[in-house]
């Protein structure tokens, strides 16, 4: 095929909470008609697309892509935080394409980082990139998302999919030993995912309240980190503070496995929301104390993602990758 006659182009970032969508008319040009839905608004995806094409006075395009926060390792996709299911091979035929991508959302989210100006991101900590190596990605949302970037001989870069969010968490001191111990009664297996995305958070404000023998307020993530921001609550406060602290060991963890020496960029919708307060948290400090590797994690820069909608841009970029 002639991907380069493949225009326009649809591009969707899809994650349990809300389903973004830009076009793409012609190459070269920039994304356009930037929209967001909430997922629950619509019965799937497709009906998704639909309603986007209609309410945008679009024409069908000749190529899609779509980032969805999900495993994409078979034709038949079920999303894990939401009930939308739908099989490739059948929306590429219902909608005209010519051709249809569809990938983790964290996978197109990775492929945006090159593409971020200094003005989207801001550094937490020290660190200087070294050209060359590996990129980390992981960010809390509505679950938690993990990927990354290996650089290519020659120049370029291959995306990792993957399923990090679901590793085990682990615990740094008694008190996180004992909030674990709360959530693996609860949970049985406790992955990080359980602590650090929307429903986490909530998870830790209950383990917390828990702990200190207070019943838990019915709030949500948003309410929590508004009520710890404001410090109008202690025991949001310190979820969020726990929150923090094992993000920064996922994230410490993380850059070891891949040996990130380029960088670790945190997206996500919760963490970009904190501001300066995430710079003051533990986050930094958890994520150098490494024993031994302390020094080694101490050169790596993490950067949080400012951009609006990364992850639209990445996967217009899956569209022109081999495959």
């Amino acid at each position: 095929m002639d991907r380069a006659a493949a225009y326009p182009r649809l591009v969707a970032d899809v994650g349990g909470t809300h389903a973004r969508f830009a076009w793409l008319a012609e190459p070269q040009a920039g994304l356009s008609c930037m929209t967001t839905y909430r997922v629950a608004e619509h019965a799937g995806l497709r009906e998704a697309i639909e309603h986007y094409l209609q309410s945008q006075g679009l024409p069908r395009p000749a190529c899609a892509a779509v980032g969805i926060a999900n495993p994409v390792t078979a034709d038949r996709v079920h999303m894990t935080n939401h009930d939308w299911s739908f099989s490739i091979s059948e929306l590429q035929r219902l909608l005209g394409l010519e051709r249809l991508v569809v990938l983790n959302d964290f996978t197109a989210l990775a492929l945006a980082l090159p593409l971020l100006g200094a003005d989207e991101r801001r550094q937490v900590g020290g660190g200087t990139a070294v050209a060359a190596a590996p990129i980390a990605l992981l960010g809390p949302g509505t679950g938690l998302g993990v990927s990354g970037l290996v650089p290519v001989p020659g120049g370029g870069w291959v995306p990792l999919t993957g399923e990090g969010g679901h590793v085990t968490l682990s615990a740094a001191d008694e008190r996180e030993d004992a909030v674990l111990a709360l959530l693996r009664r609860r949970f049985g297996h406790v992955s990080a995912e359980r602590a650090l995305s929307g429903p986490g958070l909530a998870n830790l404000y209950q383990a917390v309240c828990e702990l200190a023998g207070k019943q838990a307020s019915p709030l949500d993530a948003p309410a929590i980190t508004q009520a710890a921001l404001r410090h109008a609550d202690p025991h949001c406060v310190a979820a969020l503070e726990l929150f923090c602290a094992f993000l920064g060991t996922v994230a410490g963890n993380l850059a070891l496995t891949l040996g990130a020496r380029a960088g670790v960029y945190i997206g996500g919708g919760i963490v970009p929301r904190l501001g300066e307060w995430f710079d003051g948290s533990s986050f930094r400090e958890r994520f150098e104390a490494k024993g031994r590797f302390r020094e080694y994690l101490e050169g790596i820069p993490t950067w949080v993602i400012l951009a609006e909608s990364p992850g639209l841009r990445g996967a217009a970029q899956a569209l022109d990758l081999p495959g």
